[in-house]
């Protein structure tokens, strides 16, 4: 588990969007694993982000119309997966969370900490090998924002998963196993002192 910290606007997101395949760098290159993310074609992009990789936003990105459990499943239901298998998965994955009794709840209807949950389950459902995380306790208390460190750790553990997380959250960064500062372009190593 790995926190990106830095001041607002120094790349934090950028740096996500370039991990992950949603923007193109100007120069360099980017490999996870064997795969290079910056001579992808668009397919192989799309791919690599539905198989591998994990979205969690600050601001949720969760379909509105949907229940808590329709999101969930959705990215299963995009991969083929059938409604039935894909709908059941969720209800587990909400299980898992503390939110059975909310699967059939429209996001509106959710507080701010169940609807990141929700978001939680939906970028894991496809098991991920890397997880992107960009401020995932920004608009949390922080109960709220312990309990999501705490379930991205044992998500990174118990999948051996890559997750890197964009944060202000000193709390959520010292949970990290490394802790990167972006600053004028460059990243550099502060210690860390994981909690959880």
């Amino acid at each position: 588990m790995v926190a990106i910290m830095g001041a607002s606007g120094a790349g934090k997101s950028t740096l996500l969007h370039l991990l992950g395949g949603l923007e193109s760098a100007d120069g360099g290159s980017i490999r996870f694993g064997q795969f290079e993310v910056t001579e992808a074609s668009r397919a192989m992009l799309a791919s690599y982000r539905s198989k591998k990789v994990g979205f969690i936003f600050q601001f949720h990105h969760l379909l509105p119309d949907l229940t808590a459990a329709e999101n969930i499943a959705f990215p299963l239901a995009i991969s083929r997966a059938s409604w039935g298998g894909s709908r059941r998965r969720a209800l587990d994955a909400l299980d898992t969370l503390g939110l059975g009794d909310r699967a059939a709840h429209r996001i509106g209807d959710l507080s701010g900490g169940e609807q990141q949950r929700v978001a939680l389950a939906r970028a894991m459902i496809n098991a991920p090998r890397l997880v992107l995380a960009d401020e995932p306790t920004g608009n949390l208390d922080a109960a709220a924002g312990d309990e999501i460190g705490k379930l991205l750790g044992s998500y990174c553990r118990q999948h051996r998963a890559v997750v890197v997380i964009a944060t202000h959250n000193a709390h959520l960064a010292q949970a990290c196993d490394r802790i990167l500062v972006l600053e004028d372009g460059g990243l550099r190593e502060k210690k860390s002192s994981n909690p959880f």
